[in-house]
């Protein structure tokens, strides 16, 4: 596996039970380090080994709306 990176994307989320439904498949992913779903911001950070498109993917399963997303560098 390669080092953690970090990924920010911009999700639609109109309800807890959408956010809820983001965390739900992230947790389930394998290597992912850490995440932080944020209704308020509707972003998702998400630290993992995985690579971006595993991660977008995995988010966009959840049928919300994803309106960007990008590698965050340190």
């Amino acid at each position: 596996m390669s080092a953690p990176k970090k990924y920010h994307f911009d999700v639609t989320m109109s309800c807890s039970g959408c956010s809820g439904a983001v965390e739900r498949v992230l947790k389930k992913l394998d290597g992912v380090d850490s995440y932080d779903v944020s209704l308020e911001k509707q972003s998702v950070d998400v630290v993992t080994s995985q690579p971006y498109e595993t991660v977008y993917n995995t988010i966009a399963k959840t049928g919300k709306k994803i309106n960007g997303g990008q590698e965050v560098t340190a």
